[in-house]
């Protein structure tokens, strides 16, 4: 296995391990345990942690390392509202995306269903940057993502809703459902980032 390789693999793990809360707000990210509990070496870590810090998904500190970052309710509500604005110019002037999208997936998977659901929705933008964008902004949003479910107990028919709305190609319903749907996060931003810090 060549470095790319092994630097790779290291990234995806991280990464998955971020996404997932296996980490929690705040926590110092260590290259060397990191890499004994990866099996790699410290190298292949260390280059994770720099391409998860330009991501957003780590912070470095000058003095104190690697660090999951910190969310707070302005935090949040800030990057719910600029997921938001990123989709509504994806739509602005393009046709919604008029294809069947699946509306099945469990709830332990409703991260990763709307993720999947923005970045098709983000697809149909002609300017690539909007895409890349919204993926971005879904990796730092996933772990509120994950607690959602804790506090909205329609999520599953707000998600069917949503892809019901994009399947129909109907724009101007389109954007009235993501305003929503993003106005009641920023809402309930306090009580998310309570659920995220919490300990079961």
């Amino acid at each position: 296995m060549n470095s790319g390789q092994t630097s790779e693999r290291a990234y995806d793990m991280l990464r998955r391990h971020i996404l997932t809360r296996a980490f929690r707000p705040g926590d110092r990210l260590e290259p060397t345990p990191l890499a004994q509990a990866l099996g790699s070496s410290v190298t292949p870590v260390r280059d994770a942690l720099h391409v998860l810090a330009g991501e957003g998904l780590v912070e470095r500190r000058t003095s104190d390392g690697f660090h999951l970052p910190q969310i707070t309710e302005p935090e949040l509500a800030d990057l719910y509202r600029w997921n938001g604005d990123l989709l509504l110019l994806a739509i602005r002037g393009r046709e919604a995306p008029a294809d069947p999208i699946a509306l099945n997936m469990p709830p332990s998977e409703a991260a990763d269903a709307i993720a999947h659901l923005f970045d098709r929705i983000a697809s149909h933008s002609d300017n690539l940057e909007h895409r890349r964008a919204i993926k971005a902004a879904s990796a730092r949003l996933h772990p509120a993502r994950i607690v959602e479910p804790t506090l909205f107990a329609d999520i599953e028919a707000e998600r069917a809703a949503l892809a019901e709305t994009c399947t129909r190609g109907d724009v101007v319903a389109l954007r009235r459902t993501i305003t929503a749907y993003h106005r009641r996060r920023r809402r309930a931003a306090a009580e998310l980032v309570r659920r995220l810090y919490r300990h079961d």
